[in-house]
């Protein structure tokens, strides 16, 4: 759980502005984020984006992709680099659209679709149609993926106050994705959003997040169900209604973003020995 003192948001942040990939100063760090409808996972992009821009960004879903890494949720394209302020992070944040529990086929090409995404097979710029799965014969399908095209992490983004409404068949999928990225040799880490609707304490303060029964028990549900460990878990707030940053929120932001380069880096040394 993150510490909230100064110089830990600011040596996390600086951490992430001199990263570069161990392997290769050309290689680009792949994150893939995935999760349900509403989850937050565009919120979350503009929310690291604002934190490392210095200003709060406005909302994803009025976002345009076409010009700087957005699109709506009814049109989610698959896209690349972390940019601000002229710089290029060698980070890719890739989205794809949210998944729907209610149908059952579009669980089955969703979960293709991350199988596929996971080996580099997609390039950026697709649009996911949640009907079929990227074919072999599209423009978009990359036959022959480099080690910059396939993913360094899975995230999967939840909405921590609806987890108790996830079904069965849900959390299953997000078991075989799981299983998935397991077998490729690649670490998944899961990311509550919206810990203040959940946890009225959190919402006073966020420093409250380090002490909340609530947001634990959150923890603790899915590291019995999909077997994440505790601490490749973590509580976030997204930027939403804020007109300025919050030293808080970017504290838990930034502290999540540098883990998850670690834990990627640390995969990927093991893959290499």
């Amino acid at each position: 759980m993150v510490v909230f003192l100064n110089r830990d948001r600011e040596t996390d942040l600086q951490f992430i502005k001199d990263y570069k990939p161990t392997a290769d100063d050309q290689q680009k760090f792949r994150i893939l984020l995935h999760g349900l409808v509403g989850a937050g996972k565009s919120s979350l992009i503009c929310s690291i984006l604002s934190v490392l821009e210095g200003r709060v960004r406005v909302r994803a879903a009025v976002c345009n992709i076409g010009q700087d890494s957005f699109t709506k949720e009814v049109n989610r394209k698959y896209f690349s680099l972390i940019r601000t302020k002229g710089e290029m992070y060698p980070i890719v944040l890739n989205d794809m659209m949210g998944m729907e529990t209610s149908n059952r086929r579009h669980r089955r090409v969703y979960v293709r679709n991350v199988e596929m995404a996971l080996q580099g097979h997609i390039m950026d710029g697709y649009t996911f149609n949640c009907e079929k799965c990227l074919s072999k014969t599209d423009q978009f399908y990359n036959k022959t993926p480099t080690v910059n095209d396939q993913v360094h992490v899975l995230v999967s983004v939840i909405d921590a106050d609806k987890i108790n409404l996830l079904g069965n068949s849900t959390l299953e999928k997000f078991q075989d994705m799981r299983d998935d990225a397991t077998d490729q040799g690649i670490p998944n880490v899961v990311i509550l959003t919206k810990i203040d609707e959940l946890c009225p304490e959190t919402q006073k303060d966020l420093k409250n997040v380090c002490r909340s029964r609530l947001i634990k028990q959150k923890v603790n549900y899915f590291f019995k169900m999909l077997g994440i460990p505790e601490n490749f878990i973590f509580p976030v707030k997204n930027y939403c209604t804020e007109r300025s940053l919050d030293k808080d929120m970017n504290a838990l932001l930034l502290n999540t973003l540098r883990r998850i380069i670690e834990i990627g880096e640390e995969h990927l040394t093991n893959k290499r020995m």
